[in-house]
């Protein structure tokens, strides 16, 4: 049993913002594995198998600062292990398109990632960090991952999506490593 769970905000107000990179990622591999969204987990949660292996998928509607909310309940109800959780999420340390793949480690200054540590009382799970740069002379954290992405921008993150998507699904079949070593 495994968890992907996407990190972003609820809305349309929201849909195409740097936070929202999780969010963006997850809907598509819910569509290209032909999983389908119900209410659940306070979130949108698919499920089905791959693999032989009943696969999770969940968008936490808490809003980003309380994602541990979420993915507490889902991986208590379920009991699934820190091991077999991904957090898919945007990071600032990164240039736009660069991806990271972790198999633990802090939260790095990243609201979701505090809530997800602080409710599940380990940093023992994977995550997908996906580049979304730093903010611009004068802007403010807050404006820079609430602000939606240029059109240069969006090609950058249309490569690098679908390297992600690569990424996950190495990551579904137990080869972590391997995505390490090719996307990282």
């Amino acid at each position: 049993m495994k968890a992907v769970i996407g990190l972003g905000n609820p809305g349309l107000k929201y849909r195409n913002t740097r936070h929202n990179v999780g969010f963006r990622l997850l809907d598509t591999l819910v569509k290209e594995t032909g999983f389908s969204y119900r209410d659940d987990f306070r979130g949108k949660l698919a499920e089905g198998r791959l693999n032989n292996k009943r696969i999770f998928f969940l968008k936490p509607y808490t809003f980003m600062n309380l994602s541990g909310l979420a993915v507490r309940e889902l991986a208590g109800f379920y009991k699934i292990p820190g091991q077999d959780i991904l957090v898919i999420h945007d990071d600032m340390d990164l240039s736009l398109g660069k991806l990271r793949l972790r198999a633990k480690g802090s939260a790095g200054g990243h609201n979701g990632l505090k809530s997800i540590i602080s409710e599940l009382g380990t940093q023992d799970f994977w995550r997908l960090k996906i580049g979304v740069g730093r903010p611009k002379e004068g802007w403010d954290v807050v404006n820079h991952v609430l602000s939606s992405f240029n059109k240069e921008e969006e090609k950058v993150l249309a490569e690098i999506l679908d390297q992600a998507y690569q990424a996950v699904n190495l990551w579904l079949e137990d080869k972590g490593i391997e995505a390490m070593n090719k996307f990282n």
